[in-house]
C-alpha cells in the first residue's frame, strides 16, 4: 500500500475514534458538559489535533453534511419507474439521514443522527447551525425534486413537499424533546422513541403511497 493510503487510513481512524468518542461522552454526560478536552482524552489524542480534524465541538454534529444531501439527490436522480414525489422524497430523506429516524447503517451515524435531532432543539448554540443546514439541504432536495418531476412540480410545490415532511417530523421531536424523560442518558432508548415518533407522523404519506388492496 503507498504511503499516502496509509496516511489516509490513519487520518480516517483518528477522525473516527474522535467522533466515537465524543458520541460516548455527550449519551453519557450531555453535550454541554462535554469538553474539546474531554473528547481529546477519552479518543487519546491532543487537543490540536482534535482541531485538526474538527473545527468546534458543534461540528462533531455536522461530520457529513454535504453527504446526507449528495445521498438524498442520488436518491432522487435513481427514482424507479412510477414512484410518486412523495415515495421519492421520502426514500431520498431516509437515505440522507435527515429522517432521525431511520437506522443507518453505520451505527455511529445513526446515535450522532440521533443526537444532533435532540440537542439542536436543546441547545441554542447549536440552533442556528442545525436550522441553516436543514434549509440548504431542504432547498437543493426541493430543487431536484423539482427538475424530476417538471410537470407535477414546481419550484414551489417541491419546496412546500418538503418543507411539509421535515417540518413535520421536525415538530414532532420538538415536542418530543421538551419532555424531561427524554434526555441523551440512553442512546439506544432515545434513538427507539425518535423512530416511533417519526414513524408516526409520516404515517399518512407512507399509507398515501401504499398500494392499493387486491380486489377480491
Amino acid at each position: 500500500m503507498p504511503p499516502s493510503a496509509l496516511r489516509d487510513r490513519k487520518r480516517e481512524r483518528t477522525r473516527r475514534a474522535i467522533l466515537v468518542a465524543a458520541v460516548e461522552l455527550f449519551e453519557a454526560r450531555g453535550y454541554e458538559e462535554t469538553t474539546v478536552a474531554d473528547i481529546a482524552a477519552e479518543a487519546e489524542v491532543g487537543t490540536r489535533t482534535f482541531f485538526n480534524y474538527f473545527a468546534s465541538k458543534e461540528e462533531l454534529l455536522f461530520p457529513e453534511s454535504d453527504e446526507r444531501v449528495r445521498a438524498a439527490v442520488a436518491a432522487i436522480a435513481t427514482r424507479r419507474p412510477g414512484e410518486r414525489p412523495v415515495e421519492v422524497l421520502l426514500r431520498a430523506l431516509r437515505a440522507a439521514g435527515d429522517n432521525p429516524g431511520e437506522r443507518l447503517v453505520d451505527d455511529v451515524s445513526s446515535r450522532v443522527a440521533a443526537l444532533r435531532a435532540l440537542v439542536s432543539r436543546t441547545v441554542p448554540s447549536v440552533s442556528g447551525r442545525a436550522a441553516h443546514a436543514q434549509l440548504v439541504a431542504q432547498r437543493e432536495i426541493a430543487h431536484q425534486l423539482h427538475i424530476a418531476f417538471p410537470h407535477e412540480l414546481d419550484e414551489v410545490g417541491a419546496a412546500a413537499l418538503v418543507g411539509a415532511v421535515v417540518g413535520a417530523v421536525s415538530g414532532a421531536l420538538t415536542v418530543l424533546f421538551q419532555q424531561p424523560q427524554h434526555g441523551i442518558d440512553d442512546g439506544e432508548r432515545l434513538h427507539r422513541k425518535i423512530h416511533e415518533t417519526t414513524s408516526r407522523v409520516l404515517q399518512p404519506w407512507l399509507a398515501a403511497c401504499a398500494p392499493p388492496e387486491p380486489v377480491r
